[in-house]
């Protein structure tokens, strides 16, 4: 198995700067090229929604990638994160009035994030695909409406899952997590590295 081999092309299917800087600080040099597919989704189980998905970009940005590069060996990551509070599963704000009931519904409570990852290779002896999943538990401290009310007003909810940033302005209202912190920013970068590893190119 040994080391990431660090010739090797790396794809990274999200604009998400949060992916980009998790990758950094692993060492992972890449190249990111936004998915632009039209997501579907099967299922409302939360852990094979965000599989679904981040299979479903990295294939589409693997299938603009081959194209351009036919003769070049590279992987392709797609990731997708979703919070999911009891069986409702919570994607990225549409309004502020959104981020209001989503916040609602998470704090003085414990929920879960999972971030599904695909790992699609092109390799000599053609496509490799691994797609796993990470789960986290994430407890908030109870919050006043006005407290809800001032962090929407920050912007910050509005282009994250569940309307919140653990990394940004939220962090105050963190109770504890249970589980992988990366995962909820949205990338399990040690086992992303560690299932790089396992790919033969």
């Amino acid at each position: 198995m040994g080391r990431w081999k660090q010739n090797i092309t790396v794809v990274l299917a999200s604009a998400s700067p949060r992916r980009t800087e998790l990758l950094g600080q692993a060492g992972i040099r890449h190249v990111v090229i936004p998915s632009s597919c039209e997501e579907t989704i099967s299922s409302v189980v939360p852990e094979e929604v965000v599989m679904e998905l981040s299979a479903q970009k990295a294939e589409d940005v693997y299938a603009g990638y081959e194209k351009e590069h036919p003769d070049e060996e590279f992987v392709v990551i797609g990731a997708d994160t979703v919070v999911a509070s009891g069986k409702e599963i919570l994607g990225k704000p549409k309004s502020e009035e959104d981020a209001y009931h989503m916040i609602s519904l998470l704090q003085n409570r414990t929920h879960q994030v999972y971030t599904g990852v695909t790992l699609l290779a092109k390799t000599n002896e053609g496509q490799k695909k691994n797609t796993f999943f990470e789960c986290s538990h994430v407890a908030v401290y109870p919050m006043e409406e006005e407290e809800i009310r001032d962090y929407i007003g920050t912007g910050e909810p509005m282009d994250k899952a569940g309307a919140y940033g653990i990394q940004g302005g939220f962090a105050i209202y963190i109770r504890g997590i249970e589980g992988d912190y990366n995962n909820i920013v949205g990338l399990p970068i040690a086992r992303v590295y560690q299932e790089l590893k396992k790919i033969e190119i």
